[in-house]
């Protein structure tokens, strides 16, 4: 029977493109009710597109297998974002008041105005995290109300390579997928594996995916920075293969004997590992290849830790993401951050019900697509009599069963949640209408500056005429003599 309530969201990662469906349960859990998933080594490089044509044959694929799994149209899709070139930047907006005044929440809006208006060269500004205000002296979360002579904002904006934001978009597009939103898949990530303590208290989540590593700091509840580093745990296959082996032999190599970490006692100087039937390789310089790889990663993953934060951290380190699963990667952190309190988290905080076994699997590559699902709340089902039958002579339609509806909204970013990002098509409206409104107020004050002059002009012409109507000097000493020589009675 063809489900008519779910959610559908679709993730590029760095090497597969996940699909998956579910329906949220009034008690909170979801179930999930279909996964695709997609090669992505041909179209997508270190989680952004490159190939545009295969990234979009990549989504359709995905797009039929979900309808067939569910039996039912799909109206629209919750898309994650992310990749190397997402990362941070702290920007500093100030403001001085008189002496007495008090700041009102239309001097913060201005505020955010200025900084949402930054430029940042070849740059799309996703999102944008306030951090604290400084109001003289005193850090504030919220400082409306307060009195000072001196103000600071402190905005965390999230970053994207434009190019990168407007392959995705096209991607889409082309593929004739609705996008209901699009999502910060490292957002959706945090909000799925991490305790609200853990964000409180202050922690690193590291996303070890398979070409890029993830970084997010949080404290206070607040993100305080982002970063994608572009090396993941396929690096770590990599540099097995040049024992002269190929990609999938040294990836399973990997999984049968590579270590994060080895106690220098624990390593046997004639222990050999079988790399095929006529080869092997000495353990140690098979250790001393995967974990020179993985120091890499944890010194880069511990640059993008701001000093001021180091000490902050009493929720330690979060990993997750399927390089997680590298034996002793725990251990790995512990040794080279000096942070104790390291925790892996294979699965997401939510109850899931589920019978696909890569949901099931518990291994940290599904979470970023459960998270992404969680976030949804617009029915994706899509009923029969919207679904378009495809004409057969007409070559423009790319996807007929979801171009029903071009509606473009036209949301303020000001309004959105977040960790949502408007798409191409929403910013591009909300842009026009933004030109529409500044054109139109423009409008209006040319007109009231013509009614000052006209008013102005009127008023000049009245004096005159009241100039003129007034008796002038040979008038008034006519009149001055005829009193004067006028009898009294």
């Amino acid at each position: 029977m063809a489900a008519k309530n779910f959610i559908v969201a679709i993730e590029l990662g760095s090497t597969k493109i996940t699909g998956i469906a579910g329906q949220k349960k009034p008690d909170g859990s979801i179930s999930v009710l279909a996964v695709v998933r997609e090669d992505a080594t041909q179209c997508i490089r270190k989680g952004v597109v490159y190939n545009i044509d295969k990234t979009v044959q990549c989504i359709t694929n995905i797009m039929q297998h979900l309808r067939s799994q569910l039996h039912t149209g799909i109206r629209h899709v919750y898309v994650g974002v992310g990749g190397q070139s997402i990362h941070s930047e702290r920007n500093v907006i100030v403001r001085d008041l008189t002496d007495g005044q008090h700041v009102t929440l239309q001097l913060v809006s201005e505020m955010m105005d200025n900084n949402s208006g930054m430029e940042y060269p070849e740059m799309e500004i996703l999102d944008v995290i306030p951090q604290e205000y400084r109001a003289d002296s005193l850090l504030q979360i919220d400082p409306v109300g307060v009195q000072c002579s001196h103000l600071e904002g402190s905005f965390l904006n999230i970053l994207q390579s434009r190019r990168h934001y407007n392959k995705l978009n096209d991607c889409f597009e082309k593929a004739g997928v609705k996008i209901a939103e699009l999502y910060l898949a490292p957002f959706a990530l945090a909000d799925a594996v991490l305790t609200n303590v853990e964000k409180r208290s202050g922690c690193v989540l590291v996303d070890l995916g398979a070409d890029t590593t993830t970084v997010m700091i949080y404290h206070k509840e607040i993100l305080r920075h982002i970063a994608v580093i572009p090396l993941g745990a396929g690096n770590i296959t990599k540099d097995i293969c040049s024992l002269q082996v190929d990609e999938a032999d040294a990836e399973k190599l990997k999984l049968r004997y590579a270590s994060a970490y080895t106690e220098v006692e624990d390593i046997d100087a004639t222990e050999k590992y079988d790399l095929d039937q006529d080869r092997k390789v000495d353990s140690s310089r098979f250790i001393e290849l995967v974990e020179a790889r993985v120091y890499e990663i944890i010194q880069n993953v511990w640059n993008q830790v701001p000093r001021d934060f180091v000490e902050k951290l009493m929720g330690g380190i979060v990993l997750t993401g399927g390089g997680a699963n590298l034996k002793n990667i725990d251990v790995a952190f512990r040794t080279h951050t000096r942070i104790e309190k390291v925790r892996i988290a294979n699965f997401v905080t939510y109850t899931i019900a589920s019978t696909n076994s890569d949901v099931n699997a518990h291994d940290g590559t599904m979470n970023t697509a459960i998270g992404l699902l969680a976030k949804g709340d617009q029915n994706c089902y899509l009923p029969e009599e919207r679904q378009t039958r495809p004409d057969m002579f007409d070559h423009t339609q790319n996807n007929p069963a979801n171009s029903y509806d071009n509606t473009i909204s036209t949301r303020d970013p000001k309004d959105l949640p977040q960790g949502v990002v408007l798409t191409a098509a929403e910013k591009a409206a909300a842009e026009n209408k933004a030109r529409e409104e500044a054109q139109r107020k423009a409008e209006e004050e040319r007109l009231r500056q013509e009614r000052e002059q006209q008013e102005r002009e009127e008023e000049e012409r009245r004096k005159k005429e009241e100039e003129k109507k007034k008796p002038g000097l040979g008038a008034k000493l006519i009149k001055f003599f005829n009193n004067m020589t006028t009898p009294d009675e």
